[in-house]
Protein backbone atom coordinates (compact mmCIF):
# COMPACT_ATOMS: atom_id res chain seq x y z
CA UNK A 1 0.00 0.00 0.00
CA UNK A 2 2.47 2.71 0.62
CA UNK A 3 4.56 1.64 -2.67
CA UNK A 4 1.52 2.25 -4.19
CA UNK A 5 1.03 5.79 -2.47
CA UNK A 6 4.46 6.56 -3.27
CA UNK A 7 4.13 5.95 -6.72
CA UNK A 8 0.60 8.16 -7.28
CA UNK A 9 2.43 11.20 -5.28
CA UNK A 10 5.33 10.82 -8.16
CA UNK A 11 2.61 10.96 -10.36
CA UNK A 12 1.05 13.50 -9.18
CA UNK A 13 3.85 15.77 -8.64
CA UNK A 14 5.33 14.95 -12.18
CA UNK A 15 1.87 15.77 -13.54
CA UNK A 16 1.89 18.99 -11.56
CA UNK A 17 5.21 19.53 -13.24
CA UNK A 18 4.45 19.23 -16.47
CA UNK A 19 1.43 21.34 -16.03
CA UNK A 20 3.27 24.24 -14.82
CA UNK A 21 5.72 23.58 -17.98
CA UNK A 22 2.97 23.44 -20.42
CA UNK A 23 1.48 26.93 -19.04
CA UNK A 24 4.44 28.62 -19.09
CA UNK A 25 5.37 27.12 -22.81
CA UNK A 26 1.58 28.68 -23.45
CA UNK A 27 2.67 32.41 -22.14
CA UNK A 28 6.24 32.14 -23.89
CA UNK A 29 4.36 31.78 -27.27
CA UNK A 30 1.71 34.47 -26.15
CA UNK A 31 4.68 36.55 -25.78
CA UNK A 32 6.68 35.84 -28.82
CA UNK A 33 3.59 35.81 -30.91
CA UNK A 34 2.54 39.60 -29.40
CA UNK A 35 6.05 41.07 -29.76
CA UNK A 36 6.16 39.79 -33.57
CA UNK A 37 2.41 41.20 -34.19
CA UNK A 38 3.13 45.00 -32.47
CA UNK A 39 6.78 45.20 -33.19
CA UNK A 40 6.61 48.58 -30.54
CA UNK A 41 10.30 48.35 -29.92
CA UNK A 42 10.70 49.17 -33.83
CA UNK A 43 9.02 52.27 -33.55
CA UNK A 44 11.02 53.24 -30.73
CA UNK A 45 14.51 52.56 -31.99
CA UNK A 46 13.01 54.81 -34.93
CA UNK A 47 12.54 57.88 -33.02
CA UNK A 48 16.09 56.99 -30.92
CA UNK A 49 18.14 56.76 -34.60
CA UNK A 50 16.64 59.24 -37.26
CA UNK A 51 14.18 61.41 -34.75
CA UNK A 52 17.53 62.07 -32.04
CA UNK A 53 20.40 60.46 -34.00
CA UNK A 54 23.88 59.54 -32.17
CA UNK A 55 23.71 60.41 -28.61
CA UNK A 56 26.88 60.52 -27.20
CA UNK A 57 26.79 61.21 -23.45
CA UNK A 58 26.43 65.08 -22.34
CA UNK A 59 25.53 66.05 -25.92
CA UNK A 60 22.10 67.52 -26.48
CA UNK A 61 21.57 64.43 -28.56
CA UNK A 62 21.65 62.19 -24.99
CA UNK A 63 19.41 64.82 -23.26
CA UNK A 64 16.48 64.18 -26.33
CA UNK A 65 16.97 60.47 -25.89
CA UNK A 66 16.71 60.55 -21.86
CA UNK A 67 13.46 62.78 -21.93
CA UNK A 68 11.84 60.53 -24.61
CA UNK A 69 12.39 57.17 -23.15
CA UNK A 70 11.70 58.92 -19.54
CA UNK A 71 8.04 59.63 -21.36
CA UNK A 72 7.45 55.98 -22.94
CA UNK A 73 8.43 54.40 -19.69
CA UNK A 74 5.97 56.23 -18.02
CA UNK A 75 3.51 55.17 -20.14
CA UNK A 76 4.66 51.42 -20.22
CA UNK A 77 2.37 50.29 -16.58
CA UNK A 78 5.24 51.27 -14.43
CA UNK A 79 4.74 52.55 -10.56
CA UNK A 80 7.60 55.02 -11.21
CA UNK A 81 10.29 56.31 -13.52
CA UNK A 82 13.02 58.64 -12.47
CA UNK A 83 16.63 60.19 -14.23
CA UNK A 84 19.61 58.74 -12.09
CA UNK A 85 21.94 61.49 -12.07
CA UNK A 86 25.82 60.59 -13.01
CA UNK A 87 28.47 62.37 -14.38
CA UNK A 88 30.58 61.72 -17.44
CA UNK A 89 32.98 63.26 -19.99
CA UNK A 90 31.82 65.28 -22.74
CA UNK A 91 33.99 64.95 -25.46
CA UNK A 92 33.04 66.69 -28.50
CA UNK A 93 33.44 66.00 -32.28
CA UNK A 94 33.77 69.08 -33.78
CA UNK A 95 34.24 69.89 -37.51
CA UNK A 96 34.50 66.25 -39.90
CA UNK A 97 38.05 65.45 -39.71
CA UNK A 98 40.34 65.37 -42.68
CA UNK A 99 42.71 63.03 -43.53
CA UNK A 100 45.13 63.67 -46.50
CA UNK A 101 48.52 61.48 -47.99
CA UNK A 102 50.63 64.31 -49.41
CA UNK A 103 53.65 62.07 -50.09
CA UNK A 104 54.43 60.20 -52.69
CA UNK A 105 50.56 60.67 -53.95
CA UNK A 106 48.04 63.32 -53.40
CA UNK A 107 44.63 61.18 -52.09
CA UNK A 108 42.38 61.54 -49.21
CA UNK A 109 41.71 59.46 -46.37
CA UNK A 110 38.58 57.93 -44.33
CA UNK A 111 38.95 58.60 -41.38
CA UNK A 112 37.03 59.47 -37.47
CA UNK A 113 38.94 60.53 -34.46
CA UNK A 114 38.94 58.58 -31.55
CA UNK A 115 37.03 59.66 -28.79
CA UNK A 116 39.17 60.91 -26.17
CA UNK A 117 41.34 62.05 -28.64
CA UNK A 118 42.64 65.81 -28.90
CA UNK A 119 42.39 68.23 -32.19
CA UNK A 120 45.38 69.38 -34.34
CA UNK A 121 46.84 72.82 -35.13
CA UNK A 122 44.45 75.06 -36.85
CA UNK A 123 46.66 74.15 -40.20
CA UNK A 124 46.38 71.05 -39.40
CA UNK A 125 49.33 68.34 -38.50
CA UNK A 126 52.02 66.44 -41.16
CA UNK A 127 54.15 63.84 -40.51
CA UNK A 128 56.05 60.37 -41.54
CA UNK A 129 54.16 57.06 -41.31
CA UNK A 130 55.61 54.61 -39.25
CA UNK A 131 53.22 50.71 -39.51
CA UNK A 132 53.29 48.91 -36.28
CA UNK A 133 50.94 46.23 -35.58
CA UNK A 134 50.78 45.59 -32.05
CA UNK A 135 51.15 47.35 -28.32
CA UNK A 136 54.28 45.17 -27.98
CA UNK A 137 56.03 46.88 -31.34
CA UNK A 138 55.08 50.48 -29.53
CA UNK A 139 57.68 49.44 -27.46
CA UNK A 140 60.65 47.78 -29.59
CA UNK A 141 60.46 50.41 -31.97
CA UNK A 142 60.32 53.05 -29.20
CA UNK A 143 63.90 54.80 -30.79
CA UNK A 144 62.09 54.92 -34.58
CA UNK A 145 58.25 56.85 -33.26
CA UNK A 146 59.34 60.38 -31.93
CA UNK A 147 58.16 63.05 -34.46
CA UNK A 148 56.54 60.63 -36.63
CA UNK A 149 52.54 59.51 -37.09
CA UNK A 150 51.72 55.69 -35.94
CA UNK A 151 49.72 54.04 -38.03
CA UNK A 152 48.66 50.89 -35.73
CA UNK A 153 47.37 48.33 -38.67
CA UNK A 154 46.34 45.22 -37.21
CA UNK A 155 44.02 42.67 -39.03
CA UNK A 156 40.63 41.66 -37.71
CA UNK A 157 40.89 37.65 -37.55
CA UNK A 158 38.19 36.51 -39.67
CA UNK A 159 38.53 32.64 -38.29
CA UNK A 160 36.99 33.42 -35.44
CA UNK A 161 33.15 31.95 -35.58
CA UNK A 162 32.12 34.35 -32.93
CA UNK A 163 33.00 37.81 -33.81
CA UNK A 164 33.14 39.46 -30.46
CA UNK A 165 36.20 37.26 -30.18
CA UNK A 166 37.78 39.24 -32.87
CA UNK A 167 36.40 42.58 -31.94
CA UNK A 168 38.73 41.46 -28.32
CA UNK A 169 42.04 40.38 -29.94
CA UNK A 170 41.90 43.43 -32.52
CA UNK A 171 40.72 46.15 -29.83
CA UNK A 172 43.20 47.45 -27.76
CA UNK A 173 45.52 48.83 -30.19
CA UNK A 174 42.73 51.51 -30.56
CA UNK A 175 41.58 51.77 -26.52
CA UNK A 176 45.66 51.50 -25.47
CA UNK A 177 47.74 51.96 -28.42
CA UNK A 178 47.47 55.83 -29.40
CA UNK A 179 48.57 56.82 -25.50
CA UNK A 180 51.58 54.14 -25.94
CA UNK A 181 52.89 55.87 -29.29
CA UNK A 182 52.43 59.36 -27.43
CA UNK A 183 54.88 58.16 -24.26
CA UNK A 184 57.81 57.55 -26.78
CA UNK A 185 56.79 61.13 -28.74
CA UNK A 186 54.56 60.12 -31.57
CA UNK A 187 52.49 63.20 -32.87
CA UNK A 188 49.86 61.31 -34.13
CA UNK A 189 48.03 57.88 -34.40
CA UNK A 190 45.89 56.05 -37.32
CA UNK A 191 44.32 53.06 -35.87
CA UNK A 192 42.96 50.33 -38.46
CA UNK A 193 38.99 49.93 -37.92
CA UNK A 194 37.65 47.12 -35.96
CA UNK A 195 35.58 45.41 -38.43
CA UNK A 196 35.87 42.32 -40.30
CA UNK A 197 33.99 43.74 -43.49
CA UNK A 198 36.10 45.25 -46.41
CA UNK A 199 34.29 48.45 -47.23
CA UNK A 200 36.05 52.58 -46.63
CA UNK A 201 33.92 53.01 -43.40
CA UNK A 202 35.91 53.97 -40.12
CA UNK A 203 34.49 52.71 -37.18
CA UNK A 204 34.99 54.83 -34.25
CA UNK A 205 35.29 54.01 -30.41
CA UNK A 206 37.38 55.63 -27.33
CA UNK A 207 41.05 55.71 -26.52
CA UNK A 208 42.49 56.65 -23.08
CA UNK A 209 44.82 58.95 -22.23
CA UNK A 210 46.28 58.16 -18.65
CA UNK A 211 47.29 61.37 -16.66
CA UNK A 212 50.81 61.19 -17.23
CA UNK A 213 50.93 60.99 -20.90
CA UNK A 214 50.09 63.74 -23.28
CA UNK A 215 46.63 63.50 -25.55
CA UNK A 216 47.37 63.03 -29.31
CA UNK A 217 45.27 63.13 -32.29
CA UNK A 218 44.19 60.04 -33.27
CA UNK A 219 42.13 58.46 -35.57
CA UNK A 220 40.09 55.35 -37.20
CA UNK A 221 40.98 54.79 -40.43
CA UNK A 222 38.38 52.18 -43.53
CA UNK A 223 39.83 49.31 -44.16
CA UNK A 224 40.52 50.15 -47.95
CA UNK A 225 42.61 53.12 -46.97
CA UNK A 226 44.48 51.20 -44.55
CA UNK A 227 44.91 48.33 -46.80
CA UNK A 228 46.15 51.49 -49.57
CA UNK A 229 48.74 52.45 -46.79
CA UNK A 230 50.30 49.46 -45.34
CA UNK A 231 50.46 48.46 -49.62
CA UNK A 232 52.44 52.40 -50.12
CA UNK A 233 54.81 51.89 -47.10
CA UNK A 234 56.18 48.94 -48.91
CA UNK A 235 57.89 50.50 -51.58
CA UNK A 236 58.23 54.36 -50.33
CA UNK A 237 58.19 56.66 -47.26
CA UNK A 238 54.53 57.92 -47.10
CA UNK A 239 53.58 61.64 -45.40
CA UNK A 240 49.86 62.30 -43.95
CA UNK A 241 48.21 65.48 -42.85
CA UNK A 242 45.59 65.12 -40.23
CA UNK A 243 42.79 68.28 -39.09
CA UNK A 244 40.97 67.18 -36.28
CA UNK A 245 38.50 69.27 -34.23
CA UNK A 246 37.66 67.60 -31.37
CA UNK A 247 37.57 68.77 -27.69
CA UNK A 248 37.30 67.63 -24.00
CA UNK A 249 33.94 69.51 -22.86
CA UNK A 250 34.96 68.73 -19.05
CA UNK A 251 32.74 66.69 -16.97
CA UNK A 252 28.81 67.46 -17.25
CA UNK A 253 26.04 65.78 -16.05
CA UNK A 254 24.08 63.62 -17.33
CA UNK A 255 21.22 60.59 -16.11
CA UNK A 256 20.03 57.15 -16.74
CA UNK A 257 16.66 56.16 -16.96
CA UNK A 258 15.14 53.75 -14.81
CA UNK A 259 11.29 52.29 -14.75
CA UNK A 260 10.38 50.24 -12.07
CA UNK A 261 7.23 47.93 -11.75
CA UNK A 262 7.24 47.09 -7.74
CA UNK A 263 6.40 42.75 -6.86
CA UNK A 264 3.44 41.65 -5.82
CA UNK A 265 5.22 39.19 -3.61
CA UNK A 266 8.43 39.64 -3.53
CA UNK A 267 9.43 43.59 -4.22
CA UNK A 268 12.63 43.27 -2.29
CA UNK A 269 14.00 40.82 -4.99
CA UNK A 270 15.16 42.88 -8.60
CA UNK A 271 15.07 41.55 -11.80
CA UNK A 272 16.48 44.40 -14.18
CA UNK A 273 16.56 44.69 -18.00
CA UNK A 274 18.62 46.99 -19.60
CA UNK A 275 20.82 48.43 -22.33
CA UNK A 276 22.91 51.93 -22.69
CA UNK A 277 21.19 54.51 -24.17
CA UNK A 278 24.54 56.69 -25.44
CA UNK A 279 26.16 56.09 -28.60
CA UNK A 280 28.58 57.56 -30.98
CA UNK A 281 27.82 60.50 -32.78
CA UNK A 282 28.01 58.86 -35.79
CA UNK A 283 25.20 57.31 -37.32
CA UNK A 284 22.10 56.68 -35.27
CA UNK A 285 23.45 54.40 -32.61
CA UNK A 286 20.67 52.01 -33.89
CA UNK A 287 22.41 48.38 -33.06
CA UNK A 288 24.49 49.91 -30.61
CA UNK A 289 22.46 50.33 -28.37
CA UNK A 290 19.29 51.63 -28.70
CA UNK A 291 18.26 48.15 -29.70
CA UNK A 292 19.11 46.93 -26.49
CA UNK A 293 17.31 49.60 -24.57
CA UNK A 294 13.82 49.43 -27.05
CA UNK A 295 14.02 45.84 -26.10
CA UNK A 296 14.52 46.50 -22.76
CA UNK A 297 11.26 48.83 -22.88
CA UNK A 298 9.35 46.58 -24.68
CA UNK A 299 9.53 43.86 -21.74
CA UNK A 300 7.82 46.36 -19.96
CA UNK A 301 4.96 46.73 -22.97
CA UNK A 302 4.82 43.05 -23.23
CA UNK A 303 3.42 42.17 -19.80
CA UNK A 304 1.21 45.11 -20.21
CA UNK A 305 -0.38 44.01 -23.16
CA UNK A 306 -1.20 40.72 -21.81
CA UNK A 307 -2.04 41.82 -18.16
CA UNK A 308 0.98 39.76 -16.43
CA UNK A 309 1.66 41.00 -13.20
CA UNK A 310 5.21 40.46 -11.49
CA UNK A 311 6.21 38.61 -8.53
CA UNK A 312 9.71 39.84 -8.20
CA UNK A 313 10.46 44.08 -9.11
CA UNK A 314 10.83 44.60 -12.31
CA UNK A 315 12.97 47.38 -13.53
CA UNK A 316 14.62 48.62 -16.58
CA UNK A 317 17.51 50.62 -16.67
CA UNK A 318 18.62 52.51 -19.48
CA UNK A 319 22.17 53.21 -18.47
CA UNK A 320 24.26 56.46 -20.02
CA UNK A 321 27.72 56.57 -20.90
CA UNK A 322 28.99 52.95 -21.22
CA UNK A 323 30.68 54.04 -24.57
CA UNK A 324 33.29 56.24 -22.41
CA UNK A 325 33.36 55.84 -19.41
CA UNK A 326 30.40 53.33 -17.85
CA UNK A 327 29.57 56.44 -15.42
CA UNK A 328 25.63 55.09 -15.20
CA UNK A 329 26.45 51.22 -14.55
CA UNK A 330 29.04 52.42 -11.94
CA UNK A 331 27.07 54.88 -10.24
CA UNK A 332 23.82 52.65 -10.42
CA UNK A 333 25.52 49.94 -8.80
CA UNK A 334 26.87 51.94 -6.06
CA UNK A 335 23.45 53.34 -5.21
CA UNK A 336 22.25 49.87 -5.06
CA UNK A 337 24.74 48.68 -2.66
CA UNK A 338 24.13 51.74 -0.17
CA UNK A 339 20.42 50.90 -0.31
CA UNK A 340 21.02 47.81 0.86
CA UNK A 341 19.29 46.29 -2.61
CA UNK A 342 19.50 42.51 -4.15
CA UNK A 343 19.62 41.85 -7.75
CA UNK A 344 17.86 38.70 -8.11
CA UNK A 345 18.88 38.69 -11.79
CA UNK A 346 20.24 41.13 -14.26
CA UNK A 347 19.98 41.04 -18.36
CA UNK A 348 21.62 43.25 -20.13
CA UNK A 349 21.61 43.66 -24.53
CA UNK A 350 24.03 45.34 -26.15
CA UNK A 351 25.16 42.78 -28.91
CA UNK A 352 23.07 44.65 -31.62
CA UNK A 353 19.12 43.91 -32.30
CA UNK A 354 19.65 40.94 -34.80
CA UNK A 355 17.58 37.32 -33.97
CA UNK A 356 18.83 35.94 -30.35
CA UNK A 357 20.91 33.02 -30.24
CA UNK A 358 21.05 32.46 -26.73
CA UNK A 359 21.22 33.47 -23.10
CA UNK A 360 24.95 33.47 -21.60
CA UNK A 361 24.62 33.52 -18.00
CA UNK A 362 27.33 34.84 -14.92
CA UNK A 363 26.64 33.85 -11.75
CA UNK A 364 28.61 33.50 -8.20
CA UNK A 365 30.01 29.66 -8.17
CA UNK A 366 28.59 29.18 -4.68
CA UNK A 367 25.19 29.85 -6.33
CA UNK A 368 25.17 28.12 -9.32
CA UNK A 369 24.63 24.51 -8.50
CA UNK A 370 21.05 25.44 -7.49
CA UNK A 371 20.16 27.04 -10.41
CA UNK A 372 21.23 24.31 -12.72
CA UNK A 373 18.34 22.56 -12.76
CA UNK A 374 16.50 25.58 -13.98
CA UNK A 375 18.70 26.49 -16.30
CA UNK A 376 17.69 22.79 -17.85
CA UNK A 377 13.74 23.48 -17.68
CA UNK A 378 14.61 26.70 -19.32
CA UNK A 379 16.60 25.16 -22.50
CA UNK A 380 13.40 22.92 -23.05
CA UNK A 381 10.88 25.98 -23.20
CA UNK A 382 12.96 28.29 -25.22
CA UNK A 383 13.95 24.74 -27.89
CA UNK A 384 11.25 26.18 -29.99
CA UNK A 385 12.88 29.53 -30.63
CA UNK A 386 16.39 27.91 -31.30
CA UNK A 387 17.96 30.19 -28.35
CA UNK A 388 20.03 28.59 -25.72
CA UNK A 389 21.21 29.12 -22.10
CA UNK A 390 24.29 28.81 -21.79
CA UNK A 391 27.63 29.85 -19.22
CA UNK A 392 29.48 32.92 -20.46
CA UNK A 393 29.83 36.69 -20.27
CA UNK A 394 26.93 39.08 -19.43
CA UNK A 395 27.28 42.73 -19.84
CA UNK A 396 29.74 46.25 -19.16
CA UNK A 397 27.09 47.89 -17.66
CA UNK A 398 25.25 45.39 -14.98
CA UNK A 399 28.57 43.59 -14.51
CA UNK A 400 29.10 45.76 -11.40
CA UNK A 401 26.20 44.09 -9.55
CA UNK A 402 27.63 40.89 -9.25
CA UNK A 403 28.91 41.62 -5.68
CA UNK A 404 24.67 40.80 -5.28
CA UNK A 405 25.50 37.26 -5.86
CA UNK A 406 22.67 37.41 -8.29
CA UNK A 407 22.07 35.83 -12.05
CA UNK A 408 23.20 38.04 -14.35
CA UNK A 409 22.34 37.63 -18.42
CA UNK A 410 23.39 38.68 -21.65
CA UNK A 411 21.86 38.30 -24.72
CA UNK A 412 23.59 37.09 -27.25
CA UNK A 413 22.26 37.45 -31.01
CA UNK A 414 23.49 36.43 -34.20
CA UNK A 415 26.72 37.79 -34.18
CA UNK A 416 27.82 37.93 -37.81
CA UNK A 417 26.77 41.50 -39.22
CA UNK A 418 27.36 43.24 -35.85
CA UNK A 419 30.57 44.82 -36.29
CA UNK A 420 29.76 45.59 -40.10
CA UNK A 421 28.01 48.92 -38.11
CA UNK A 422 29.24 48.96 -34.56
CA UNK A 423 30.54 52.67 -34.09
CA UNK A 424 30.15 53.41 -37.75
CA UNK A 425 27.77 56.05 -39.50
CA UNK A 426 26.15 52.80 -40.78
CA UNK A 427 24.45 52.33 -37.65
CA UNK A 428 20.88 53.13 -38.56
CA UNK A 429 17.44 51.81 -38.99
CA UNK A 430 17.89 50.45 -42.19
CA UNK A 431 20.13 47.90 -40.58
CA UNK A 432 17.90 46.40 -38.23
CA UNK A 433 15.08 44.20 -39.15
CA UNK A 434 11.71 44.44 -37.03
CA UNK A 435 10.89 41.12 -36.41
CA UNK A 436 14.46 40.17 -35.47
CA UNK A 437 14.57 43.20 -33.44
CA UNK A 438 11.17 41.70 -31.72
CA UNK A 439 12.45 38.30 -31.34
CA UNK A 440 15.14 39.87 -28.93
CA UNK A 441 12.36 41.62 -27.11
CA UNK A 442 10.10 38.60 -26.67
CA UNK A 443 13.43 36.26 -25.84
CA UNK A 444 14.30 38.99 -22.49
CA UNK A 445 10.78 39.18 -21.84
CA UNK A 446 10.44 35.11 -21.27
CA UNK A 447 13.15 35.26 -19.61
CA UNK A 448 12.10 37.69 -17.20
CA UNK A 449 8.94 35.83 -17.16
CA UNK A 450 10.84 32.68 -16.28
CA UNK A 451 12.76 34.37 -13.22
CA UNK A 452 9.81 35.91 -12.08
CA UNK A 453 8.15 32.41 -12.03
CA UNK A 454 11.23 30.54 -9.85
CA UNK A 455 10.08 29.69 -6.39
Amino acid sequence: MRLLLGVLFIWNLNSIKAQQMEEKSFFIKEIFETALTKKMSYQWLYHLSEQIGGRIAGSPQSLAAINYTHKVLDTLGTHSVIDQACDVNYWNRGAKEEGNIIYPVKKSLSILALGGSTSTPKKGLTGELIELHSIEEIKANAKLIKGKIVFLNRHWNNKNLRTFHSYGEAVDQRVYGPNEASKYGAIACIVRSMTGSNDNVPHAGVTIFKEDVKAIPAVAIGIVDADYLSNMLKVSSVRVKLNTFCKNQGIVQSYSVIGEIKGSEKPNEIILVGGHLDSWDVGGGAHDDGAGCVQSMEVFYLFKQLGYKPRRTLRCVLFMNEENGLAGGLKYAKISKESGEFHYAAIESDAGGFTPKAFSYDIDTGSLKKYTPYFELWSDLFYPYDIKITKGGSGADIGPLKEQKGILFGLNPDSQRYFDYHHSVKDRIEAVHPRELALGSAAMASLVYLLDQTP
